[in-house]
């Protein structure tokens, strides 16, 4: 079937702009199409007949001034940025007739020529203060005609026409009125765009049309068009989401898979039946429910978001012996190789003789269970990958190594993703295709809990399951916030708490959010904030003070592969009392005796980030502490965050507090390419209601017309939403 290509909104912006505006549109916004521009929506609207009295201007308010201009010069001063050179500033003093106003501009001498005295215009901007004088600092600017005559434009508004004007996000050198200009061009110009909305629809939930809902965002004469256009594009935004995760589901649901079925007294049974502990009741619900969907013949595609601690690594292994037993293989896929050999370690443990597969001391049935990381040896690593290629290794244990071409499975049955967020999807495709024509089955795991509404958004291609009761023997975590720059004698005590943890046979961590060792200098870091403490900087010191009589250790992801997994296997033994570390224990580190915590620069961290931390600590008989040490002043936003975390140990709660107080394009995985997040009106927080409406129509649409071929113009926003560069976050498969 061809690409349907709707006539206007996939046409170059350069048909409609000029050149140069169509390259800065390119180049500050990467604005491409008409519907690209029609997209970038005003971040706020000003009503220029509204407008502020000089004479009552107050501090960081955000004003616009109709104003006449009486005075326009320049100054010297000293540019510290230009080593103390002299540069020059424009100052361009404008009336109202009630009162005056500096408007300052650096290095833009051309507003001399401008600013003309007599010139008249509007000058929008935040009010600051230099010098004793109310100031503008390069302000937005809307002269008016030459022939303008100020006292008639304040008592008329005749060129302002008491509208709403659209202010749009803007770059320095792209300024909001030539987005609104060309935007202006394009409008008239989209009389024929194909709306994607059928009109029975439209008028049921009483949404204006696509053409009418551009106008009246970019153009409004009024609060209700904008909230008119808003409704409908913000449903446009799920609808179209929800369309591409739908076609998700169905492509997936149609794929052909090997149905792994339970094998009585293989390897599952025989390790249910050795557990030391019983397992939960969400466990064994959840563990039914994988079972169920491995014995199809379609791919399963499940998310596993549990608590920390919560036991999803146990879920998922039983899931992995029911594919070995059914003659498949399984790969582990973990974010970091601290995190692998911790799962190869831990795996092993729990199998026991199950696990060692060939070998004097194993079971007769039992399988292999391998570890395969960039930093093995040339000897392990070739055995490693003969085992993965012969089938003799059931369960392999990786990090971004399982991803190379050298890899070759015997029968790959099911993949398991631990942290998924940590990889991209060009990463989780290349495992999932090992499987060659029948697609494995695949598991990923979060113990980062996920709003009902980021879940459908986010994570919509993917089932979700929530595995919410902790395991017997879980231990309460105590959070306290250590304001070590208002009581340096509290830090103190942190120590003083470790070394009686000690004394009483536990362990503890201290977490930093940088290694240090050369990889940078100075107290203050690139945005003149003190610099965080680093990790071998803080074990001198401890080990040289306060923790000297302790056997304290160092990890960190610089350190050799040996190093590393030799001082976590020490510390696991109870061998070290004290880990120095930075954030590579952040997930799935599991030390029994492990009572205490100290988060250095907590507030460098994440919401979520804190939650895992503490997640690794009251994970045996004895209750957690967690101490969040900041340098942050008591009542400081950062401050407040952190005692957000102290104050509750509800993973949903945080991650949605998580949610509110960052981008949303983070959550969305964006962040990470430096891109903005795809969704400008819409809140996956915010609007629920919505996400919920438009989820429920795409799945009736794809149901009815998978390949959307009845659906021409949804087709075509669909395929330009996939094609857009901020689409990649949807693809989990």
């Amino acid at each position: 079937m061809s690409i349907h290509r709707d006539p206007v909104l996939d046409r170059s912006i350069g048909s409609f702009v000029g050149g140069k505006t169509a390259d800065k549109l390119l180049g500050e916004l990467q604005i491409r199409t008409v519907g690209d521009l029609l997209s970038h929506y005003p971040r706020r609207y000003d009503r220029w007949g509204e407008l502020t009295d000089m004479s009552k201007l107050e501090l960081d308010e955000h004003v616009t001034v109709l104003a006449r201009v009486v005075e326009a010069v320049t100054k010297d001063y000293r540019d510290r940025r230009r080593k103390g050179r002299i540069s020059k500033r424009v100052e361009i003093t404008v009336t109202d007739n009630r009162g005056t106003l500096l408007l300052t501009f650096f290095h833009q001498l051309f507003r001399l020529a401008q600013l003309r005295p007599g010139t008249v215009g509007y000058f929008s901007g935040q009010i600051s203060e230099f010098n004793g004088r109310r100031q503008l600092l390069h302000p937005d600017l809307r002269l008016l005609d030459g022939s303008t005559d100020l006292d008639t434009e304040l008592e008329t508004g005749s060129q302002a026409g008491r509208t709403l004007e659209a202010i749009y996000p803007a770059t320095a050198r792209l300024q909001t009125w030539s987005i609104a200009s060309s935007v202006a061009r394009v409008l008239p110009e989209i009389v024929d765009v194909e709306d994607p909305l059928e009109d029975d629809f439209r008028k049921r939930e009483g949404f204006v049309d696509l053409r009418t809902a551009y106008r009246y965002i970019h153009l409004p004469t009024n609060l209700a068009q904008v909230e008119a256009a808003q409704n409908r594009l913000r449903f446009d935004e799920a609808f179209v989401v929800q369309l591409e995760l739908a076609r998700q589901r169905a492509a997936t649901e149609r794929m052909p898979a090997v149905a792994r079925l339970p094998r009585a007294g293989g390897l599952l049974d025989r390790f249910d039946a050795g557990l030391p502990f019983t397992l939960t009741a969400g466990q064994r619900e959840i563990g039914e429910l994988l079972s169920n969907e491995l014995v199809l013949d379609r791919p399963m595609h499940r998310l596993l978001q549990g608590e920390v601690g919560s036991g999803k690594t146990v879920v998922a292994l039983r899931a992995m012996l029911q594919v070995v037993d059914a003659g498949g293989q399984t790969a582990l896929l973990a974010p970091t190789e601290v995190l692998a050999v911790q799962h190869h370690r831990s795996i092993g443990i729990m199998l026991g003789a199950l696990a060692r597969g060939g070998m004097l001391d194993g079971d007769p049935d039992a399988t292999r269970v391998r570890l395969l990381t960039g930093s093995m040896g040339v000897r392990a690593r070739r055995e490693a990958l003969l085992d993965v290629a012969s089938g003799e290794a059931g369960i392999v244990v990786g990090t971004h190594a399982l991803l190379e071409d050298v890899v070759a499975f015997a029968d790959l049955g099911l993949v398991v993703v631990d942290e998924q967020h940590r990889f991209g999807v060009e990463q989780r495709a290349a495992l999932t295709k090992r499987a060659g024509k029948k697609r494995p089955h695949t598991l990923v795991l979060t113990a980062t809990p996920i709003p009902r509404t980021v879940a459908m958004t986010v994570f919509g291609d993917l089932e979700t399951s929530t595995l919410a009761e902790l395991p017997a023997g879980r231990q309460p975590i105590q959070t306290t916030v250590v304001p070590a720059a208002a009581r340096p004698d509290w830090l103190q005590r942190c120590w003083d708490r470790i070394g009686e943890e000690v004394g009483l046979g536990r362990q503890a961590y201290v977490v930093c959010a940088r290694i240090g060792d050369g990889e940078d200098s100075g107290d203050v870091d690139e945005r003149g904030l003190p610099r965080p403490q680093a990790a071998v900087e803080l074990f001198q010191q401890l080990t040289s003070g306060p923790l000297g009589h302790l056997h304290v250790e160092l990890l960190h992801g610089r350190l050799p592969a040996e190093t590393k997994d030799t001082v976590m296997s020490r510390f696991a033994r109870g061998e070290i009392d004290v880990l120095i570390s930075t954030t590579v224990i952040e997930v799935g580190v599991d030390v029994a005796d492990a009572s205490t915590m100290v988060v250095m620069d907590a507030e460098r961290f994440g919401i979520s980030q804190l939650h895992q931390l503490r997640g690794r600590v009251g994970r045996g008989g004895s209750p957690g502490l967690c101490l969040l040490v900041t340098q942050t002043p008591v009542g400081s936003p950062p401050y407040d965050r952190l005692s957000a975390v102290a104050g509750t140990s509800d993973g949903f709660e945080l991650s949605r507090l998580d949610l509110e107080t960052r981008r949303e394009g983070n959550v969305l995985g964006v962040n990470q390419s430096g891109r903005r997040s795809a969704l400008r009106l819409l809140s996956v927080l915010d609007h629920e209601d919505v996400i919920i409406r438009a989820r429920s129509l795409a799945e009736q649409i794809i149901t009815d017309d998978p390949m959307l071929a009845a659906h021409p113009a949804l087709d075509a926003a669909v395929r330009r939403f996939a094609r857009s560069r901020q689409s990649g976050y949807l693809e989990k498969s």
